[in-house]
């Protein structure tokens, strides 16, 4: 089991990976990365049909971790292919308004499951048989509007997995907040016709290696400036938006090349230096 599901786990990263570095809008991107999750998905049920849990202990781990981690993905992406493409375009207090928006529906999903949700921050343990394991669970009849396949699913399994996803669904909705703020405050930069002539068209990936390369150089405002900062600049710059660059950041850590596009960077460099020679 735990072979088959890091192995799930890993395959899918590296799908969402090339799916993160791509060139096309968050919009087109979210609705690829919800396909490989539900792919993956439909595998992991697959096999959880045909296996039998060792023990309790195991099939509440499964219910309460490992499958709501995946399905939460499924779940967050989905609901940013929908903000995104009913997101109004332009005015930056109807962008306000309806982000806000959003904000309120999650806090409401929040406070309607508080005492489950209570149970799950505090990593409770004491009715895990009762909200994770498919035999002794009794309570799925609450699970309103939830299609559920009573051997792949105990209901509350799909409360964790809304849980986790709309937690990074806020971190989302309030970055995008700030970023219209920002730019409310300085509507003169979107106006700037040297700024509108420029689009990153490199990897995401590639621009996260260059703005922590710039970072940790300390060469703007004399080393006195934050990376969320220096992200917010080169969105803005490059009109390239840049959803998650810790993540980028991690998935740079764990390459066997830490610094491929610096490297790209200085050989072409130096190749073009050394033709200004000849």
């Amino acid at each position: 089991m735990n072979h088959f599901i890091a192995k799930l786990n890993k395959e899918l990263d590296l799908q969402l990976q090339t799916i993160d570095m791509g060139r096309e809008n968050i919009i087109e991107k979210s609705q690829k990365s919800f396909t490989c999750v539900t792919n993956v998905l439909k595998q992991l049920k697959a096999f959880v049909l045909e296996y039998k849990f060792l023990d309790e202990p195991e099939e509440i781990l499964f219910f309460k971790k490992e499958k709501p981690e995946l399905y939460s993905k499924s779940i967050y992406y989905k609901k940013i292919a929908e903000i995104e493409s009913l997101r109004p375009i332009g005015c930056f207090d109807e962008q306000e308004i309806y982000l806000r928006g959003e904000l309120k529906k999650l806090t409401f999903f929040f406070n309607e499951h508080r005492d489950f949700y209570q149970y799950y921050r505090m990593e409770s343990t004491n009715f895990d048989d009762r909200y994770f394991s498919r035999e002794k669970n009794d309570l799925k009849q609450k699970m309103k509007g939830v299609d559920i396949d009573d051997n792949f699913s105990t209901g509350y399994d799909y409360t964790v997995a809304k849980i986790i996803a709309y937690n990074r669904l806020e971190v989302f909705l309030n970055k995008e907040l700030e970023k219209i703020q920002l730019n409310a405050k300085n509507p003169h930069v979107d106006h700037l016709v040297i700024l509108e002539k420029f689009r990153w068209t490199g990897s995401k990936i590639s621009l996260i290696e260059l703005i922590y390369s710039l970072y940790y150089c300390g060469v703007l405002n004399d080393g006195n400036c934050r990376i969320n900062e220096l992200t917010e600049l080169f969105e803005q710059i490059f009109h390239f938006p840049i959803d998650d660059i810790y993540r980028g950041f991690q998935d740079i850590k764990r390459r066997d090349n830490k610094t491929l596009f610096l490297d790209t960077c200085k050989e072409q460099f130096l190749r073009n230096l050394n033709k200004e020679y000849e």
